[in-house]
């Protein structure tokens, strides 16, 4: 990288500081006439010079020039103005010269600004491009939070000073060269005229900045968003290489900073729109000045001396030098930020750029074999991993690694995958070295999984076809505005070096799984994770999360459907008493009371958990129901009996897993809080005491909790409470609630919160895990299974996903790299986190399905079970980064070498 900031500056902006020192010296003819033009007034018309006799006239913007040897030639004759004429004509030559001047000022300001940014762009793809080539032992030894912070933040105060690098020292010594002094006069009418523009200034200025802080609140979280992103590269850069997604990953970064650009490049031109007409309004009064303060003179009220001084009392001295001296301070302050972000950017062995370079083709079939020759690795301590190793693996053959403790076997497979370099000897495939070849070839002929597993806080969707995300192979279609803005975006990419790949293209290659399209590409998927064993996970994830009606409509629409299946089924197989069902004019005694009291689904954070019991309309809703005080002393009564019995419990207890309306932790706050309310008087109550009293009463459940205290009556009153609300709803919480109605989807809710309507009886252990398997067999019969699953896979996975167990995380990424049908599939110890049943099951199934439809990949699998090793065609056995034995099940189980050791 150059480490020169000013020479990086000039390299990629000499053409645009060029044009914008042209525009500078510019506006130094106008900024110089503005200063000029009032001695004219004063002297001219203000003092009566050149009309001392009555009804004299004088010519206006005359234009003549004293030319050598010829003499003096005149071009324009000018118009004849009287004395009170030219006053107003050379007076509105000075607004127009201010409007000039700060016209000037908003381009050079606007055009700094936006050169700034679209360099500060350029310096965060640059940095981030050489994250996505640097060597792969780098990022065992750096923080991700680091480099994320380093192109976030520390190259944040280049992009303001760039755009001033060459400007500022022109800008600010023609300043200083063009500056005069005013002298300041007092005069109560004139006085006032000030005070009015600085009125006005005050009112307005201020509200036109309310507009530059939500566009700093956006900058700072778009920003934020920005840093997040870096940093899941930074921590999944195995995922990007093996997969072939950098260009993914650019295109992304790409949107993320044209995103960035825009916003900061509207703060800039609100923010230096506000300067402009601050200081348009700054320099209307000496127009006024010299228009009414001039008449005055005229009028003989006013004196030229006064008026003189007026105008000098609002100009400010200017500071140019001051200035100068901010800005070679700010010069050394950036430079030492840069030459900070250089140095820590200068690594040795980064990829070549054509290495990752964009491929919409894909490359033929890697046909070759893949072979380790001679080769060495050593970790960051200098201990060996392998030890001259040599090894070819055959298209199409299966290989299982087996290692002892101090073996090798997974050091291999991180060679094969490209994750880690050989510290001597080499990999390769055929003739051609593995680490010279580009990505599209390794990272869409080759997959690898791993126990290390890495997701990016996306849906599961997004997650499972991430490694097919290549390039971008069928564009969008962009009509009217969209269409302009794309445009924009392409032009501003290109001019701050950012490539012009759009993330909303469709980047996923159907035909690398197996797929026409869309259309046809569930079916791919749905097959990988019945063969990794996550479809039934996925399921669970799915009827534990609401569907995206705009997405899922079959499932809305067939939900009354599945519900009168189900009622059906558990009647059938008398089951009907594991759910009890919602029923508008009755109360659900599986319910808690806030449940029934509400009777739908909370689709904001009003009336939901416990703001429910502090909403104001609600309470005003239990007045009305006579339920106030009842709930209140029931309440009370939950909390003595609940502190009684759980008060003196260890907070690990199981017993507090029946406690759903108070944790463990909450017990010596209401503890505290029943001393102090119990001999009040319940009007005495504040509401934020009132309201934590009734959160625990809209909790309680009858059959779970058996306190003995909903009787008949209370229940009758809560349903009548309940219609009460909905009555009299007001609009601001009309989309705050969907009421449960059994002929509707409920959006709010989960899918399967939407299949029973209802609730789970709390008698029945076991109900929830056989409601669960009939659900899933009346979706087979309704054919709606696989609408279900594809509600799984939008669950949103976390941060590092860690939503999911280790074990669906392994398997997600197993089936990720079955997804891409490779040529070579290595697979290096995938399934640790999983018991070894389910592995050894995962495993036969993985093989099966790799091989199907007359496939046969090459497939390199580190064993955790040793005895598995017999499903493959060859055993490779390392011990002490050796290699001590390769062969097939038979031979080696012959023999009395590790791999028989390893299976006694």
């Amino acid at each position: 990288m150059e480490p020169s900031l000013a020479r990086y500056i000039w390299t990629h902006t000499k053409k645009q500081q060029i044009w914008i020192l042209l525009i500078v010296l510019l506006s130094m003819i106008p900024y110089f006439m503005s200063f000029d033009l009032p001695k004219l007034i004063v002297n001219g018309p203000i003092q009566g010079k050149g009309f001392e006799q009555p009804g004299a006239t004088r010519p206006f913007m005359k234009l003549h020039y004293d030319l050598p040897f010829i003499g003096d030639v005149q071009f324009f004759s000018g118009f004849q103005l009287d004395r009170q004429e030219t006053l107003l004509a050379l007076s509105l030559v000075f607004l127009f010269l201010v409007i000039v001047n700060g016209l000037f000022k908003l381009y050079i300001n606007t055009y700094k600004g936006r050169l700034g940014e679209r360099m500060l762009r350029r310096i965060r793809f640059e940095l981030v491009d050489r994250v996505l080539r640097f060597p792969p032992r780098y990022f065992k030894r750096v923080k991700s939070a680091e480099v994320a912070t380093m192109v976030k933040d520390e190259v944040e105060p280049l992009g303001g000073f760039i755009g001033d690098a060459f400007l500022q020292p022109v800008l600010l010594g023609g300043q200083a060269l063009t500056a005069m002094l005013f002298i300041m006069v007092q005069n109560f009418w004139l006085g006032m005229i000030a005070v009015g523009i600085v009125a006005i200034q005050i009112v307005l200025i201020p509200r036109m900045r309310r507009r530059l802080i939500v566009l700093g609140r956006q900058r700072q979280l778009t920003a934020r968003a920005l840093s997040g992103r870096v940093g899941e590269i930074v921590d999944g850069i195995g995922a990007v290489h093996v997969h072939d997604t950098s260009n993914y990953e650019r295109a992304d970064i790409a949107a993320r900073l044209g995103l960035i650009f825009k916003i900061r490049f509207d703060l800039y031109q609100w923010k230096f729109m506000v300067k402009f007409l601050n200081n348009f309004l700054a320099q209307v009064t000496p127009f006024l000045f010299y228009m009414i303060g001039g008449y005055l003179v005229i009028q003989g009220r006013l004196d030229v001396g006064q008026l003189v001084a007026v105008i000098g009392a609002y100009k400010d001295l200017p500071g140019p030098m001051k200035e100068l001296i901010d800005w070679d301070q700010d010069r050394q302050d950036v430079q030492v930020k840069y030459q900070q972000v250089v140095e820590q950017f200068t690594v040795e062995g980064v990829i070549a750029p054509r290495i990752g370079a964009l491929t919409i083709d894909d490359p033929g079939p890697m046909t070759d074999p893949l072979s380790a020759i001679s080769l060495s690795m050593a970790d960051d301590g200098g201990a060996m991993l392998l030890d001259r190793i040599s090894l070819q693996i055959k298209p199409g053959e299966t290989v299982a690694l087996v290692s002892t403790s101090t073996g090798g076997a997974e050091a291999l497979a991180e060679a094969f995958a490209r994750l880690d370099w050989p510290n001597s000897g080499r990999v390769v495939s055929g003739a051609h070295d593995l680490l010279e070849l580009p990505e599209a070839v390794t990272g869409r002929r080759m997959s690898y999984a791993s126990s290390d597993v890495f997701l990016f806080q996306a849906s599961l969707r997004d997650n499972l076809l991430y490694g097919l995300k290549h390039a971008p192979l069928t564009s969008v279609s962009y009509d009217g505005a969209a269409a302009d803005q794309r445009r924009w975006h392409i032009t501003e990419a290109s001019r701050s070096g950012n490539p012009d790949l759009d993330i909303h293209s469709d980047w996923i290659n159907y035909g690398s799984a197996g797929a026409t399209g869309p259309h046809d590409l569930f079916e791919a998927v749905r097959q990988v994770l019945d063969a990794v064993l996550l479809s039934r996970d996925i399921l669970d994830l799915g009827l534990r999360s609401s569907a995206d009606l705009t997405r899922h409509t079959e499932l809305a629409r067939r939900i009354v459907q599945l519900r009168a299946a189900l009622r059906a089924r558990l009647e059938h197989e008398g089951l009907s008493a594991l759910v009890v069902p919602f029923e508008p004019g009755a109360y659900n005694k599986e319910a808690t009371i806030g449940q029934n009291l509400l009777f739908g689904a909370a689709a904001g954070p009003e009336l939901a958990d416990r703001a429910l019991a502090a909403n104001t309309y609600f309470a005003s809703v239990l007045r009305q129901a006579g339920l106030d005080r009842t709930l209140y002393e029931m309440g009370m009564q939950i909390a003595e009996q609940a502190i009684e019995l759980f008060a003196d419990l260890p907070p690990d207890h199981q017993f507090f897993q029946q406690l759903t309306f108070m944790s463990a932790d909450e017990i010596p706050a209401y503890e505290t809080l029943l001393q102090r309310l119990k001999n009040r008087p319940y009007e005495a109550v504040s509401e934020n005491d009132r309201a934590m009293i009734v959160s625990l009463s809209f909790a309680y459940i009858e059959p779970r909790h058996r306190f003995g205290l909903l009787s008949d009556e209370l229940m009758s009153k809560i349903v009548s409470a309940r219609n009460l609300f909905y009555e009299n709803l007001p609009p601001e919480l009309q989309n705050a609630v969907e009421r449960y109605d059994p002929a509707k989807y409920i959006a709010a809710a989960t899918v399967m919160d939407n299949v029973l309507f209802g609730r789970v009886g709390t008698n029945h252990p076991d109900a929830p895990d056989r409601i669960r398997s009939i659900v899933y067999d009346i979706l087979d019969e309704l054919g709606l299974y696989a609408e279900l699953l594809n509600v799984g896979l939008d669950f949103n996975v976390g941060a590092g996903g860690r939503r999911l167990t280790g074990g669906q995380r392994q398997k997600l990424d197993v089936a990720r790299a079955l997804l891409k049908r490779p040529d070579f599939l290595i697979l290096n110890r995938p399934l640790s986190a999983l018991d070894q049943r389910v592995q050894d099951k995962v495993l036969q199934n993985v093989l099966e399905e790799a091989r199907r439809d007359g496939r046969s990949p090459a497939i390199v699998w580190v064993m955790t079970n040793p005895a598995m090793a017999m499903l493959f065609d060859r055993i490779v056995v390392f011990d002490s980064g050796r290699l001590v034995e390769d062969g097939t099940h038979e031979t080696l189980l012959a023999g009395n070498g590790v791999f028989k050791e390893l299976l006694s």
